[in-house]
């Protein structure tokens, strides 16, 4: 039996010191949802489900390998200064500037922490559904 693989999503792949994700979209966009999302899991991240809100942020970079490690540090400082999380995303991304609507919540419970999103090995890579990449992350 074939199973097929979705047109996005994440999947945690297996290092040996710090944490690996590998992420896949149609576009860049979708890529750095699935990228949260799967940043989001491997902490354990719980959200306080009767408090939502919404941010907007706005970053910059020189490519989009540096876009989608801008995005992912914001995130990540969002959630060690102010205690936000997010789980919904509407993100845009022109001319390597990413635009992001976010609605989540306060943490309830956070199992593990991340340090920081690394450059190491990171490419984001044309594949036949769109692009696919590998992210470091720092624990």
């Amino acid at each position: 039996m074939m199973t097929t693989r979705r047109t996005s999503g994440y999947r945690e792949l297996e290092h040996i010191a710090d944490w690996e994700l590998e992420v896949w979209a149609p576009d860049l966009a979708s890529l750095c949802e699935q990228a949260a999302l799967g940043m989001y899991e491997l902490t354990g991240a719980r959200l306080v489900l009767d408090k939502r809100l919404k941010r907007e942020l706005e970053v910059h970079a020189l490519d989009r390998e540096s876009l989608l490690v801008a995005f992912l540090t914001e995130l990540l400082y969002l959630g060690e200064v102010e205690g936000l999380g997010f789980d919904m995303f509407e993100i845009s991304v022109e001319n390597n500037t990413l635009r992001a609507q976010l609605s989540g919540a306060p943490f309830k419970a956070l199992s593990k922490e991340i340090k920081a999103v690394t450059y190491h090995n990171l490419a984001i890579n044309e594949s036949p559904s769109g692009l696919e990449a590998r992210i470091v992350f720092d624990v």
